[in-house]
């Protein structure tokens, strides 16, 4: 059952970066960022409520609430440079290097849960390495890069909060229930997001932000919500090095979306490394 719901986070993780790349063209990507953290929270802890999980908040042990916060940090951080990154560049060139933290999560998941990397696993490791190199690379010169690389600092720097948020997630929801997990954790998210928003001085800009942004940052939050509660649910029973290359999938839905939404076409080159990240993904499942 957790490969199902593995297989739901990817596709809803995919949705969003589709749904938050509608919602930041005129939208400050922090302030984007925290607005749907809010409908995140309000989504998660309807969750809650509605499996009747409330009851197990008071009998959260205290390495937990360290974990699940610890967690939560490293999620924001990682919004907020992957929402950056999507502002700056293509989706096509962010999303491949967001998923690259795949690599990252098994080496840490043998470090510190003990998980086996075994000679497939490290055949997949490089598979999917070579494939994001083969993506994000060209020999013509793109538009982001005529505006500078920030993007590919804010997209390394995402994934490698990314790897950070499988890692603590995984531990700070053991014996508890992982949808209230969630909902502490998007707490966490939430009050990050905003201080950051004020500390830049960016609360200003909320009130300017077109309708139609709002919509998608909105209908992103809910897609992010669902992706959460299924990721999480799949890591309680799962194992990490398992549960998050099937969640990188999401990669599949994101490009097929940003063709058809933002006519974003891939080279032979990069279409060579989606297939490689694929093959390397897919066989990790064995």
């Amino acid at each position: 059952m957790w490969v199902l719901f593995a297989f739901g986070s990817a596709l809803f993780a995919g949705v969003t970066s589709i749904l938050a790349k509608c919602g930041i063209r005129h939208t400050d990507s922090n302030v984007a960022t925290a607005i749907r953290t809010i409908v995140v929270l309000f989504f998660s802890w309807v969750m809650v409520f509605l499996t009747g999980a409330q009851g197990g908040l008071a009998a959260v042990e205290a390495k937990t609430w360290v974990f699940l916060i610890l967690s939560g940090l490293a999620t924001g951080a990682s919004w907020l440079c992957y929402f950056r990154a999507l502002q700056l560049g293509d989706i096509n060139k962010v999303v491949p290097i967001d998923k690259s933290s795949t690599v990252l999560t098994i080496l840490l998941a043998f470090v510190f849960l003990q998980e086996d990397i075994s000679p497939l696993k490290v055949g997949c490791m490089a598979l999917i390495g070579g494939g994001t190199m083969l993506m994000i690379t060209r020999r013509e010169v793109s538009h982001q890069e005529k505006k500078g690389r920030a993007w590919l600092l804010y997209a390394c720097l995402s994934a490698l909060f990314a790897s950070l948020t499988a890692i603590l997630g995984k531990v700070g929801i053991q014996g508890i229930d992982s949808n209230l997990g969630t909902a502490i954790r998007t707490g966490v998210v939430l009050v990050m997001a905003w201080v950051v928003v004020f500390v830049t001085g960016r609360e200003k800009e909320i009130r300017g932000i077109p309708r139609k942004e709002l919509f998608y940052i909105c209908l992103s939050g809910l897609a992010t919500g669902a992706s959460w509660l299924c990721y999480y649910r799949a890591l309680q029973d799962g194992l990490a090095s398992v549960v998050v290359p099937i969640d990188k999938l999401s990669i599949l839905v994101t490009i097929a979306f940003s063709w058809l939404v933002f006519h974003e076409k891939l080279s032979k080159k990069a279409m060579a490394g989606l297939l490689l990240i694929v093959a390397g993904t897919l066989l990790m499942l064995l």
